[in-house]
């Protein structure tokens, strides 16, 4: 952990919340500290012109100064502020999404430049077009990869045998997927269709660009999201409060 007294740097605002009377608490994801929260004084006032470099999901250069507790935000220039998840509620859904699942699977200070870049690259390309499905589905195999929760998808997590081109089981407490003979004694596993197994194994082992060659039939994609929520929500011990709110504008035709 730097112990500069003031630094420069890029970072994404993940959240921020009201502190004292015209002060921001920020949670930024920043390029060099990793995870940090800052206070942004005066940003409340409605001549401040910082306000409008400091939104959420805003990518801006920052100078910080260490306080005693906290950073302190004396500089602001926001570089990207991604308007087209500003203007649809879905891929707003899909941006909160991103972002608090980075939130939640990690910590703060500690430089993680992989994670910056993984997130900043998800979020230029849901803002650009990208089919979301895919860019998120992608996002989670990095984010996974990154944080030490990779899931063992080639051989059975339990006895370590090859898996076949068939249907199989998947288990979060195992940490992946089980063979039919272990996953039918396995309380919590779930079944795995063999297609959603081979597009999860190639979003896993393959380049943004190839992953996103790859056709996939709208039950597929289901079946995919369904059990990467299940292993999310295993690992993190609590649902994700965006993944409901994606489902329920999905479900509203938004």
């Amino acid at each position: 952990m730097t112990r500069e007294r003031s630094i420069r740097t890029e970072g994404v605002i993940l959240r921020h919340s009201n502190f004292g009377e015209a002060d921001r608490l920020l949670t930024v994801f920043t390029r060099q500290l990793g995870k940090v929260r800052v206070i942004a004084k005066g940003v409340r006032k409605a001549k401040s012109r910082k306000a409008g470099h400091v939104q959420p999901f805003s990518r801006a250069q920052m100078q910080l100064a260490r306080g005693r507790d906290l950073w302190i935000l004396t500089q602001a220039e926001a570089s990207e502020v991604y308007p087209a998840l500003r203007g649809d509620l879905v891929l707003l859904g899909y941006a909160s999404y991103v972002i608090e699942l980075l939130d939640r699977f990690t910590y703060e200070e500690g430089e993680h430049r992989a994670l910056f870049d993984l997130l900043t690259r998800t979020l230029t390309r849901l803002n650009r077009g990208d089919p979301p499905e895919f860019a998120v589905r992608y996002y989670e195999m990095r984010l996974l990869d990154q944080v030490g929760f990779r899931p063992r998808l080639f051989a059975c997590a339990q006895c370590g045998a090859e898996i076949q081109p068939e249907d199989q089981y998947f288990s979060a407490s195992q940490g992946g997927v089980l063979c039919p003979r272990c996953g039918i004694d396995e309380s919590q596993s779930r079944p795995i269709h063999v297609d959603a197994l081979k597009y999860l194994r190639h979003f896993q082992r393959s380049s943004y660009s190839e992953a996103r060659r790859a056709q996939i039939p709208p039950a597929v994609a289901g079946e995919m999201e369904a059990l990467m929520q299940y292993y999310l929500t295993y690992n993190l011990e609590r649902g994700l409060n965006s993944a409901a709110f994606l489902r329920r504008m999905r479900a509203e035709g938004q």
